[in-house]
């Protein structure tokens, strides 16, 4: 099965009050674990990809990784990429064979945000690809991109209608009180605005930072009109503590199937357990 943009997916998400996991990869190994999950539940989900990854991967690995997964699997998965910076980069994933963009303007003014979200999805739309947009800053750490939890600022519910009005994006990152990375207490998140928000536009609401939060927020958050969950630091420390674990026990191995086999075990236990949560299992 060919990679597939995220409308394959996300409208029935919202309808049947489920949400699609956005896995980020990072490399061969975190692939391999998110689409072994994945087939075992039966489940879609998105490769997401930052643009730091990329450069560690290289953009054609990139793909041809993702490709594999999805002609392997026989899935709906889509590759997307995770915070755009740019239009010149949502257009050089899209030439490269992404089936979705990200574009991150949520650093510029409201009006520039959506003046440049709309002509990335002008372009993406008539590639058959999706495109996510995010309004509202939110906080903790992305690809070495750190914003203090003083400087993350809410998503307002009607800029966020207005937003999607005039952009026409397929799903819409919205700041409500996450943050990315793992959390040193609870998060506060403003499950007011998400439902304010989806109640109002035809797409679901995307939830950044999903990594640390307690089930049973996420459940609230779906219920509330989340569609789209993303997960990347949990896979992180689930491989790095496997890896660890390893090498403490026997510093002599030097074969990284020794150490990346275990890891890869650990991170389709993660991937597993948000699928379930998620409610996107036998959903393919």
């Amino acid at each position: 099965m060919p990679l597939v943009s995220m409308n394959e997916f996300l409208p029935k998400a919202k309808a049947n009050k489920f949400a699609v996991g956005q896995f980020n990869m990072n490399n061969l190994e975190f692939a391999q674990a998110i689409t072994e999950a994945a087939e075992e539940l039966k489940s879609p989900f998105i490769f997401g990809v930052s643009e730091g990854a990329l450069k560690y991967m290289g953009i054609e690995f990139t793909v041809a990784i993702a490709e594999a997964a999805a002609k392997k699997s026989g899935l709906p998965i889509a590759l997307h990429l995770d915070h755009g910076s740019s239009f010149e980069v949502a257009m050089k994933c899209i030439r490269a064979g992404f089936s979705s963009v990200m574009f991150d303007g949520s650093h510029y003014s409201f009006e520039e945000n959506i003046r440049l979200t709309k002509e990335v999805v002008k372009t993406a739309h008539a590639m058959g690809v999706s495109v996510e947009g995010e309004l509202g800053t939110i906080g903790g750490v992305e690809d070495d991109i750190s914003v203090d939890e003083s400087d993350a600022n809410l998503a307002k519910p009607e800029e966020a209608i207005r937003f999607y009005e005039e952009t026409g994006v397929d799903c819409l990152a919205i700041a409500v009180g996450t943050a990315h990375g793992m959390y040193a207490g609870e998060p506060n998140i403003h499950f007011d605005i998400i439902e304010k928000v989806s109640k109002a536009i035809p797409v679901p609401v995307v939830l950044h930072g999903g990594s640390g939060v307690p089930d049973e927020m996420i459940r609230k958050s779906i219920e509330a009109g989340v569609g789209k969950i993303n997960v990347n630091t949990e896979n992180q420390v689930a491989c790095t503590q496997a890896i660890r674990d390893v090498l403490n026990k026997d510093a002599k191995v030097y074969d990284p199937r020794k150490y990346l086999t275990p890891a890869r075990k650990a991170m389709v236990e993660v991937v597993k357990s948000k699928i379930q949560l998620f409610g996107s299992a036998n959903q393919a």
